[in-house]
């Protein structure tokens, strides 16, 4: 064989290699750990934590969560839904002031409730539903995990345990961002307004206001003058 067929067929054998390779990473997609990192945020760390600084392990888990979750369809709520979860969550809040432990498992009931209605795995199969949601709200659903914490925790008052009122207020606010996330209008809702409005129909109200008010969540509404 000569010397230049040999060159040639290194040369081929190479390029081979190269496309393969290329290939391969186009094929891992969404499961190349840069990627995963931008789009889980915290939760890619709690992940590596988990798995004791393990970032490869992480990454598997991530990934897998992407492969079971990552074509989920949502649905959007109809406005009568969207008034009544924005309306029970304004009362969970309203209740903290006197029974912060009941509006804690309200809101972790209301969650699960909103979640299922969107179209995420039922609130009974609490661990499916917070994986689902984790993939396509991974920057809010640590306030989830943390409300779901708090109501399951059995208080035990002669060790000192259960949650404090300040872990239940923190955890109720943190749980506030995902609500939030879920309860408000899809983009082909807001479509649909924009194209209500310029084909002459009255603007939509906007909707009440349910801040997290500082009296909302522990202290007593100051009386309207």
């Amino acid at each position: 064989m000569s010397t230049g067929v040999i060159i040639a067929l290194i040369v081929i054998v190479a390029a081979v290699l190269a496309v393969a390779a290329v290939l391969a990473l186009r094929a891992r997609g969404p499961q190349h750990g840069g990627s995963l990192k931008r789009r889980f945020g915290p939760e890619y760390d709690l992940a590596v934590a988990r798995h004791d600084g393990d970032t490869k392990a992480a990454e598997r888990e991530l990934a897998e969560r992407v492969r079971r979750h990552g074509s989920l369809r949502t649905r959007s709520l109809e406005p009568a839904e969207r008034e009544s979860f924005e309306a029970r969550w304004a009362a969970a809040q309203e209740r903290f002031v006197d029974s912060p432990r009941e509006a804690v498992g309200e809101a972790d009931r209301l969650l699960a409730e909103l979640a299922a209605a969107r179209g995420f795995p039922d609130g009974g199969q609490y661990e499916e539903q917070l994986t689902a949601l984790s993939v396509h709200h991974a920057h809010h659903v640590e306030g989830y995990r943390r409300v779901h914490r708090v109501t399951h925790a059995r208080a035990d008052e002669a060790q000192g345990g259960g949650a404090g009122t300040e872990e239940m207020r923190a955890s109720m606010v943190e749980a506030r961002a995902l609500f939030e996330a879920l309860v408000r209008p899809g983009r082909h809702d807001a479509g649909r307004q924009r194209t209500g409005t310029e084909a002459g129909e009255p603007a939509p109200a906007a909707p009440a206001s349910h801040e997290p008010h500082a009296w909302s969540l522990g202290k007593r509404r100051p009386k309207e003058s």
